[in-house]
């Protein structure tokens, strides 16, 4: 099966031997992330029957379980990386864009629609800093859901008063907060650093087509 992501398509085919087989070519001994893996794409396959909802859970538990939070500067060496859900699964953790966006890349490989789905960067106010969660809109005209690595469960925006949207992304667009009916304002393809990670997700194999 394969589902359409940014254009192209996502594998949800992919085998988990050429899946681990890769991530070795590319980043070298797996350790204890050969066991991640394994986990993430067991999870994936034994949540493709579940309904929306259900794989929302899932998959939201799923990454603030087996990932610990852990700043840039710690686990890369540099201010602002975003890694891939098989680079985070590696090192065992990531901050807050790599929580959204292995979410973000978990739910499209199960077929939850791209337009149901947008990374979105907030400022936490409690914590008075940048933060990334992924939001979830059943519908285009829904309140959506969020999926974060600071509070588990899974709450509708309303409920996250401790959170301010400052601009959402997915495969298909970028858009800012309080545009009238719900307009777009540009395209992702203006964000280097999605471009750069969808290029790595590429040569991990999880992009179709993918060389």
């Amino acid at each position: 099966m394969l589902v359409l992501l940014l254009g192209g398509g996502l594998r949800a085919d992919i085998l988990l031997g050429e899946l681990l087989q890769r991530a070795e070519q590319l980043y070298g001994p797996l350790g204890d992330g050969r066991q991640r893996i394994t986990a993430w794409r067991e999870m994936l396959q034994t949540s493709r029957s579940l309904d929306e909802a259900e794989k929302l859970i899932a998959v939201n538990a799923f990454f603030n379980r087996v990932v610990a939070w852990r700043d840039d500067e710690i686990v890369w060496h540099t201010a602002d990386y975003w890694a891939t859900p098989v680079e985070a699964l590696i090192k065992g953790a990531g901050d807050c864009e790599d929580y959204a966006i292995a979410k973000y890349v978990s739910l499209r490989e199960l077929g939850i629609p791209d337009d149901k789905l947008r990374i979105t960067y907030v400022k936490a106010l409690r914590l008075n800093q940048a933060h990334m969660v992924l939001t979830y809109y059943a519908t285009p005209t829904a309140a959506p859901l969020v999926l974060d690595n600071i509070i588990g469960d899974i709450r509708p925006a309303a409920e996250r008063r401790d959170l301010l949207p400052v601009y959402s992304f997915n495969g298909g667009g970028l858009w800012l907060p309080g545009r009238p009916g719900n307009e777009k304002v540009g395209d992702s393809k203006r964000l280097s650093r999605w471009q750069d990670l969808l290029g790595k997700m590429r040569a991990e194999g999880l992009l179709a087509g993918a060389p």
